[in-house]
């Protein structure tokens, strides 16, 4: 989108960002509305202007900034991360870790699966395991929706065991 911008809307991303701060608009809601009112901007180009203008999205943070404010006031659950990192490297170089603001995901040719501190005692790794019924620790997908299966809850490094372990393998197999 940034790419096609000055094409699509007249001005570059470092214009629109410059015209909002001449407004001294902070807020999404009031830079949105400025955007697509005032600038008949469509909702996708406003948006991604606004997340710039604010540094909002993922793309303005370094990786390893994004997991370390993933693991703020998290500290304890960072060696769960960890653990499940070492598991899915073992599996080959084709995996693509990818952090963003709350979680990170893990892809080959699409995601297959996503780590995300999703308490301060807690780290949720989601699972895409198309048609397998979830037992024991293997639950249906909680607070991932759709972009994800199922979910294993992980409170310590030691819970990525082989069971976790196969888990991911399967869900990493099934990616490809």
């Amino acid at each position: 989108m940034i790419d096609n911008l000055k094409e699509k809307t007249g001005k570059t991303l470092e214009e629109w960002i410059a015209l909002i701060k001449a407004q001294n608009l902070e807020k999404h809601g009031e830079i949105m509305k400025f955007l697509k009112g005032e600038h008949g901007l469509t909702h996708g180009f406003a948006n991604t202007i606004t997340l710039k203008a604010r540094e909002a999205d993922a793309g303005s943070f370094a990786e390893e900034d994004l997991i370390t404010m993933q693991y703020k006031g998290k500290d304890a659950l960072f060696p769960i991360y960890e653990a499940v990192l070492a598991a899915i490297k073992s599996f080959g170089e084709d995996v693509e870790i990818v952090p963003k603001k709350a979680a990170v995901s893990l892809k080959t040719k699409r995601q297959f699966a996503l780590v995300q501190p999703t308490t301060k005692t807690r780290v949720d790794l989601g699972l895409k395991l198309k048609g397998k019924e979830p037992a024991g620790r293997l639950e249906t997908s909680g607070p991932f929706g759709t972009m994800c299966t199922h979910r294993v809850q992980l409170t310590a490094a030691d819970q990525v065991d082989g069971e976790v372990i196969a888990y991911l393998k399967e869900a990493y197999e099934a990616s490809k």
